[in-house]
C-alpha cells in the first residue's frame, strides 16, 4: 500500500510537470533563474541565522560578493540534478517489482552525496573568486584543503561545529532540492498509509 501510494504521488508529479512545462527553451532558463534565487535565499538565511557577525562591516561586503558565484554554481548543480532525478523517477515508475522501484530511487542518494562535496567546492571557489575582486591573493587548492579539514572536523566534533553543520545543512538542502522532492513524497505517502490503516481499524 505504501509503495502504491508513493508511486501514485510521483506519477502525479511527473504528469503535472509534463503538462505544465511548456517549451524547454523557456522552461530551462526560468528553472535556472529560480534555482539561483533559491540558492541565494538559502545562503542569506543560513548566514543570518548561523553567522550574523559575517553580515556586517568589511566581512559583510565580502560575503555579499560571495553570494553571486554561490547562487550561479548552486543553480548549475541543482538544474542538472533536476533532470537526472526526473529520469530516475521515470525509470522507477516503469519498474514491475517493488525492490526494483526502490533501488532506482536509491540512486538519487548519490546526488545527495555529490551535493555535499559540491557545496564545499562552491564555497571554496566563491570565496577565492570574491578575494580576487578584493585584490587578495589566495591559493584555491589550499582553500579546498581547508574546507576538507572543516568537514572532517565537523564529523569528528559535531557539537563544537554546530553552526558550520547547520550552515552546511541549509546549503546542502538547497543543492539537492529535486532529491528532497521524492523523499518528501515518500514521507507523505508513509503518513497517508498509516492514517488510512488507522481509519480502517
Amino acid at each position: 500500500m505504501l509503495i502504491i501510494t508513493w508511486k501514485n504521488s510521483l506519477r502525479n508529479l511527473v504528469d503535472f510537470y509534463e503538462t505544465k512545462r511548456g517549451s524547454l527553451f523557456i522552461f530551462y532558463p526560468s528553472l535556472f533563474l529560480f534555482f539561483i534565487l533559491i540558492n541565494i535565499a538559502c545562503y542569506w538565511w543560513a548566514l543570518f541565522t548561523a553567522f550574523p557577525e559575517f553580515t556586517r562591516g568589511i566581512e559583510g561586503q565580502h560575503y555579499f560578493k560571495v553570494q553571486f558565484p554561490v547562487g550561479f554554481m548552486g543553480a548549475l548543480f541543482v538544474s542538472l540534478s533536476f533532470f537526472v532525478t526526473l529520469f530516475i523517477i521515470r525509470r522507477a515508475l516503469r519498474a514491475k517489482k517493488n525492490l526494483e522501484y526502490v533501488s532506482h530511487l536509491s540512486l538519487d542518494l548519490v546526488i545527495a552525496m555529490l551535493a555535499t562535496f559540491w557545496v564545499l567546492f562552491v564555497f571554496s571557489f566563491a570565496g577565492w573568486l570574491a578575494h580576487l575582486f578584493e585584490s587578495v591573493r589566495q591559493d584555491l587548492g589550499g582553500r579546498n584543503e581547508d574546507y576538507g579539514r572543516m568537514l572532517i572536523d565537523a564529523m569528528a566534533n559535531p557539537f563544537a561545529n554546530k553552526r558550520n553543520i547547520y550552515f552546511g545543512l541549509i546549503m546542502g538542502v538547497s543543492a539537492m532540492l529535486p532529491t528532497c522532492s521524492h523523499v518528501f513524497f515518500f514521507l507523505l505517502s508513509f503518513f497517508r498509509t498509516i492514517f488510512l490503516q488507522k481509519a480502517k481499524d
